[in-house]
């Protein structure tokens, strides 16, 4: 599966979204956290943002909610025109159904688990989804360190997807950087969520790039073991 680098803009400059997001030309899709300051302890933006960002970019966006009440908003965002939309199985009521509507809408289902969170919790109804994206920092903040044991249970989550044979994107953010995605690539993550490590960068687009080139060659690395080379 092609590895994905999708930029948070959560650490870009948020009054110019549309000069931030010219900048990461070679970015897979455009990540947009919203936050709504109950499911988690900080206020970001809303649905009148990623409509604003959809209207300056032709990127995909892989919409991440971390609020209350996902079942009743998600559906909005994709109607906006987001690819993804991910929700937090911590949050959903009826996650199936919430699943099985964002795909009648057209975007990608996307579901998110805490670090506390066991893959467990998902695995009855795996095949629901189209992507999983498992937080490496409890969610809500941006730049804080990375947390090394979510890495088993992605592990845990890739061997669950190919024992079931299913086509399922494992995602991860927070903390991931140049010091972190090799790891997150050996464990089984294909898709790479970075926000300070881009946009805390002199160039964002050269650092979405150098970040893809590392996960690259540590799943290169991985195959070569494999194969005895």
């Amino acid at each position: 599966m092609e590895l994905q680098v999708t930029p948070s803009v959560l650490s870009a400059d948020a009054g110019r979204l549309s000069d931030e997001i010219a900048r990461i030309p070679s970015a897979d899709a455009i990540h947009l956290d919203v936050m709504d300051n109950h499911f988690v302890p900080n206020l970001t933006f809303g649905l009148a943002t990623v409509e604003a960002v959809r209207r300056c970019t032709t990127k995909a966006l892989d919409v991440h909610l971390m609020i209350d009440q996902p079942d009743r908003w998600a559906p909005a965002y994709a109607e906006a025109g987001a690819e993804s939309v991910t929700f937090h199985i911590e949050a959903a009521e009826a996650p199936i159904r919430l699943a099985r509507q964002l795909r009648a809408q057209g975007a990608r289902s996307s579901v998110a688990l805490k670090p506390s969170t066991a893959p467990a919790a998902i695995t009855d109804f795996l095949s629901e989804f189209d992507s999983v994206l498992l937080m490496t920092v409890e969610p809500g903040f941006a730049g804080q360190p990375f947390l090394d044991l979510v890495l088993p249970k992605v592990m845990v989550l890739r061997n669950l997807i190919a024992a079931a044979n299913l086509d399922i994107r494992v995602q991860v953010e927070g903390g991931v950087s140049l010091e972190t995605i090799e790891r997150c690539a050996e464990a089984g993550a294909d898709t790479f969520v970075a926000g300070a490590a881009v946009f805390g960068a002199d160039n964002p687009d050269a650092m979405v790039r150098a970040l893809r080139v590392r996960a690259t060659a540590a799943v290169d690395r991985l195959i070569a073991a494999a194969e005895g080379r």
